[in-house]
Formats: C-alpha cells, sequence, structure tokens
C-alpha cells in the first residue's frame, strides 16, 4: 500500500512506481475466484455505428451485452468485430474503458483485433482496410521479400491501433502455404519457412518495438505449430478439415517460423485447431495438446508468453444466425467443462472466442483445477496489461484517432507497397504501356482506366484489354464457411473459355489475385501479359502496366500445373507440384 496525504491509501497495483511483478502479485491477491476465471476468456464483442455500448443482443452472434461482459462475468479481454467510423471506434473504446474502470478493482481491457489493413473481408478471419491505410496482403509483403518493409509496416499497424485503442494484433499468421488448397494461405507469408521467419522477425519488432512497453502493440503469433499441413487443403474450421498430416516429414520445417517468432520476443502464441494425424503427438486439436504446447512450446522453444486458443474450443455457437459445433478436434466427447481442463492442462492459458467463467470457477471448487494452475496462467495476463501501462493511459484521444489513422504518409506508404508487390509473370512485348490506347476493362473500375487510356465498351474496338480475376474456389453451403475459399483451383471450363475467347480478340493484360496458388497454364500461355498480385488498387496495376511504377514481387509460392499435381503433392512439403507452371521465386523485371 502507498499511504496517501489525506491519510487514505491506494493499492499497489495502482501505483506505477512500483515492479511490475509486485503489482501483478497484489492484484491477483485481491481477486475473487470469479474475476480471476473472467481474465482467462479472450471474447468477440461488437459496437454500435455510433459509438455506443451493446446493451442489447438476440444472440445470434454476440449471446451477451457488453455490460454483461464486463460487470456481470468479469471478462477484460476482447476482440472487435466489425468496421466502423474512427471517431465512433476510439469513442467506444473509452466507453468501455469506462466501463471497466467501474467495476471493484477497475481492471482495464486490452481490447484486440485481426488484421485491418489489406484487401481480404473475411469476418472469421480478416478485415478490409476501411479507414486504415491499405496495403498488400501478407502474401504481397512476402513477393517483395523486403524485411524492411514488413517492419515499416508493422510499425504503421502499431501506430494506427494505438491511435484507436488496439493493443493486440492477432497477427501475424506464420503458417507456411504448402497445401495449394488452403482456405488461409492469403494471411501467410507463403511457403518458405526461411523467409517467414525474416519476415516475423520484422514483424513483430515493428508491432512490439525492441521490447514489450506502453507503446507496443502486443503480437499474438499464429498457428502454432503450423497450419499449413492441412488433410486436402481443408480448413479445420469445420468438421471436415481437422486433420493436420505431415505424409513428407516436415513438421520442423513448419516450427522453424515459430522459433524466429519466439526469438524475436513475441508476447502472445495462438495454437490451430488442426487435430494432427499419423504423429507421436496426442491426436488431438493443438489447443488441447500437451505435447505440443507445454513439451514443445514451452519446453523446447522456451516460450513463456501467453497462450490464447484459437476462437471457439469449448461450445457450440451461432455465427452468423448458423449454428456451428465447437471445434474441439479429437476431445468432441468430453463436456464443455472436461474441455476446459484438458486445455488448462495441456498449458493453454487463455480461451479465445468464449465466455464461460462460471465454468473455471467450478473447475477450481471441484479440485478438478488447482486455484494456483488458475493463477499461473492470471498472472501473465495482468502482467501484460502492467507492461502495456494500461493502468495508466486506457483512453485514447478521438481528435488524435481521426489524425492518425488512414494518415497520408500511412496512405502513402501501403500505396507504394501496393505497386511494389505486383509480381509479373509473363510479359511477351507487352509491357510496358505507352500513350492512350483504346482500353476494354473487365474487372477495372471504368473512371480509373480513363486516366490511362481511352475505355472502350466492346473489345473489337480495343487496342489491348486489362482483365482481373481471382483464384478459383468451390462455393461451400452456410454463410460463415462461404468467406473460407477451398477446393478446386482451376478456372471452371465455361469461365475459362469465356476467358480465352477476349484473349484470343484482342492483346490482354492478365492480373490474377492469387489468394491461393491458381491453376492458369492455358491463361498463362495465351495472355500478351500476365501479373500476380496480392492486393492491390486498379491504380496500382495500371501504374506498372504504363511504367509508372516498378513491380518487384516474386511468387511466394508455386503455381501448379492441374488439380492432378495439387492432389499428387504432399500438403506439408513445399513447392511439390510436379513441374508448376511458374515456380517459387519466379517473376520479371519490366
Amino acid at each position: 500500500m502507498t499511504t496517501l496525504a489525506s491519510g487514505m491509501t491506494t493499492p499497489a497495483y495502482r501505483d506505477p512506481t512500483r515492479p511490475v511483478d509486485e503489482r501483478v502479485e497484489d492484484l491477483l491477491s485481491r481477486m475473487t475466484l470469479e474475476e480471476k476465471a473472467g481474465q482467462v476468456f479472450h471474447s468477440m464483442v461488437a459496437m454500435n455505428p455510433d459509438g455506443s455500448l451493446v446493451t442489447e443482443t438476440d444472440g445470434s452472434t454476440l449471446p451477451f451485452t457488453t455490460p454483461e461482459l464486463v460487470e456481470g462475468r468479469h471478462l477484460t479481454h476482447f476482440n472487435l468485430l466489425g468496421q466502423y467510423g474512427v471517431r465512433e471506434m476510439a469513442e467506444w473504446v473509452n466507453r468501455i474503458q469506462e466501463l471497466a474502470a467501474g467495476t471493484r478493482l477497475g481492471i482495464p481491457v486490452t481490447l484486440s483485433t485481426d488484421p485491418r489493413h489489406a484487401f481480404t473481408d473475411n469476418p472469421g478471419a480478416s478485415f478490409n482496410s476501411g479507414a486504415f491505410s491499405a496495403w498488400p496482403e501478407p502474401l504481397g509483403l512476402a513477393a517483395t521479400g523486403d524485411a524492411e518493409l514488413v517492419r515499416r509496416f508493422a510499425d504503421t499497424v502499431r501506430r494506427e491501433y494505438l491511435a484507436v485503442g488496439f493493443r493486440v494484433a492477432l497477427h501475424p499468421q506464420i503458417d507456411l502455404a504448402t497445401e495449394p488448397r488452403w482456405s488461409r494461405q492469403n494471411g501467410t507469408f507463403g511457403s518458405s519457412a526461411e523467409m517467414t521467419g525474416e519476415l516475423v522477425r520484422a514483424y513483430v519488432r515493428g508491432l512490439q518495438g525492441d521490447r514489450l512497453g506502453p507503446a507496443s502493440v502486443s503480437a499474438m503469433v499464429k498457428h502454432f505449430p503450423g497450419g499449413g499441413p492441412q488433410k486436402d487443403g481443408e480448413d479445420p474450421h469445420f468438421p471436415h478439415g481437422k486433420e493436420q498430416v505431415y505424409p513428407g516429414g516436415m513438421r520442423e520445417y513448419h516450427l522453424a517460423p515459430f522459433r524466429a517468432a519466439v526469438a524475436a520476443g513475441c508476447s502472445q502464441m495462438m495454437p490451430y485447431y488442426g487435430q494432427p494425424v499419423g504423429t507421436d503427438w496426442e491426436e488431438v486439436g493443438f489447443g488441447f495438446n500437451r505435447d505440443v504446447l507445454t513439451g514443445l512450446l514451452r519446453g523446447r522453444l522456451g516460450f513463456d508468453g501467453i497462450i490464447c486458443t484459437d476462437w471457439g474450443l469449448l461450445t457450440d455457437a451461432p455465427i452468423f444466425g448458423e449454428q456451428h459445433v465447437a471445434r474441439a478436434w479429437g476431445a468432441e466427447h468430453l463436456t464443455v467443462a472436461e474441455r476446459a481442463a484438458k486445455a488448462l492442462d495441456a498449458g493453454s492459458d487463455q480461451f479465445g472466442g468464449e465466455q464461460c467463467p462460471e465454468v473455471i470457477a467450478e473447475l477450481v471448487r471441484s479440485g478438478r483445477i488447482t486455484e494456483t494452475r488458475l493463477d499461473a496462467s492470471v498472472r501473465r495476463l495482468l502482467r501484460e496489461k502492467f507492461v502495456l501501462g494500461l493502468f495508466e493511459q486506457r483512453y485514447v484521444d478521438p481528435d488524435r484517432a481521426e489524425e492518425t489513422v488512414g494518415a497520408s504518409e500511412f496512405t502513402a506508404l501501403g500505396e507504394q507497397a501496393q505497386r511494389r508487390s505486383l509480381t509479373v509473370l509473363a510479359n511477351r512485348s507487352l509491357l510496358p504501356l505507352t500513350g492512350r490506347p483504346n482500353l476494354y476493362v473487365e474487372g477495372v473500375a471504368e473512371r480509373t482506366a480513363a486516366a490511362y487510356g481511352n475505355v472502350v465498351a466492346d473489345p473489337a474496338d480495343a487496342d489491348l484489354a486489362v482483365l482481373r480475376l481471382r483464384t478459383p474456389y468451390e462455393r461451400r453451403p452456410g454463410k460463415f464457411e462461404s468467406f473460407f475459399h477451398s477446393g478446386s483451383l482451376a478456372f471452371p471450363e465455361d469461365e475459362l473459355k469465356e476467358i480465352l475467347r477476349l484473349l484470343e480478340s484482342v492483346p490482354t493484360l492478365v492480373c490474377v489475385n492469387l489468394e491461393r496458388p491458381a491453376v492458369l497454364p492455358e491463361i498463362a500461355e495465351r495472355a500478351a501479359a500476365l501479373i500476380a498480385d496480392f492486393g492491390a488498387s486498379d491504380a496500382a496495376l495500371l501504374d506498372v502496366a504504363f511504367g509508372r511504377a516498378r513491380a518487384e514481387g516474386r511468387l511466394p509460392f508455386e503455381l501448379p500445373r492441374s488439380m492432378a499435381a495439387v492432389e499428387a503433392s504432399r500438403p506439408d512439403v513445399p513447392n511439390d507440384t510436379q513441374d508448376p507452371v511458374f515456380a517459387y521465386g519466379h517473376g520479371l523485371e519490366l
């Protein structure tokens, strides 16, 4: 205790002059079991568009109101869903922090977010940039091969996040893109463990600085021990994608980037949903897997930061109004309480996307989990709040937020990175373009194209065409699964015929957005020029096409020749398809 002039005392945990560890122990000693239990949940939360707190819910996606979560269930870690205005977001942050300040111990809220700085819009994994500066996807950053660019990107993310109160980044994602069909490759740095290791070191440094502190955003690196080798490329968000396999014996290869992340000082780690099959690990999802979390991550790698499970391991829950089962792969037969106990026994500190602290409290009361074990996780979680300076500075300045988010400096850096990341795969004397040609465009905004040429409505009237495509995928049932693009990488026959008809009628620049490695041998053979993009505006593409900017990209994974080659490849082995159309690292100079 510190004695105040009035004779009153202030708790040691509120005294910024005390050592962090002393403050942690003081606060921990004051907490009830229910308050401790609340800390081990990292739940989703939403806000109203006007910046007010959600005080009513129909339960279709979020089962509790914000006051119920903060005041009633003692949660202080939240993942903000949705996109909003900058001022409204900052004002909401201050409101939720004020709500938390009014609780018995006044523990500040730690806010996190999925990526918000690129072009992908998948509510289960990433938001498009909206008001934030727009950069290429991580695949595009990898295409540049520039670690300093990645550090500047992460530093920009840090500065924009801090302005609106985000203190934990649910990224970087450093899985390796070794299974060409896997839907989550867009968020990775590609198939190379060496490149990914180099870039994650820069990324962590950009977010956290040389060491975690009040000016840092904590990096929650994912998905340990590497989620790339999914059987048939299916994703373990869903039961049919739960198996993770290593037929090529490349387990250590997938682990290498995580060694680099730990060495760089990443503060948090998220294990994936996948259930390893055919290894010496227990065949249970990684969030429940003691072999992987305690034996490997804590033991061999020496990681002592926060381990937060991926979202939704304990309870069945609605997502977009659809009921989805818990991703308790290998533990489906266990009760919610048994799953929670198994995860804690495995070494998990926190449950992502869950909000059932009563389960943890009952586990302790029953003796299944000791309070000492619970304290070990709560201690880590509280310590990060103190290190981040949240007890001293929990509020943000809405005016400053509006000045910072999307600032011209950050926007210019992102636009430059978009151009650099574009990857020229083929050029049959078409590029760079000159003059003001007659342009026929598909997938390109006519208004943007009009700044570069004369836009015509018929390919027959065009000097050349510009066609933007996206990697093919198979449509899946259900709204949530529709965001995870899986299955075949080949263009459907009818669509391919239309594309080839255009390519045969007029010289065509084709730009393919590669969220996964598209199968496009016919397009590559007939396009006058072929460019890959990993998140770039129409203006960025046309600037490169007309020689106003330089494309520097190199493929971060190979492009297979056929689906037969994909199906014959081994999911854990990088660049393993036979006779690819373009090899890893391919890219032409203009």
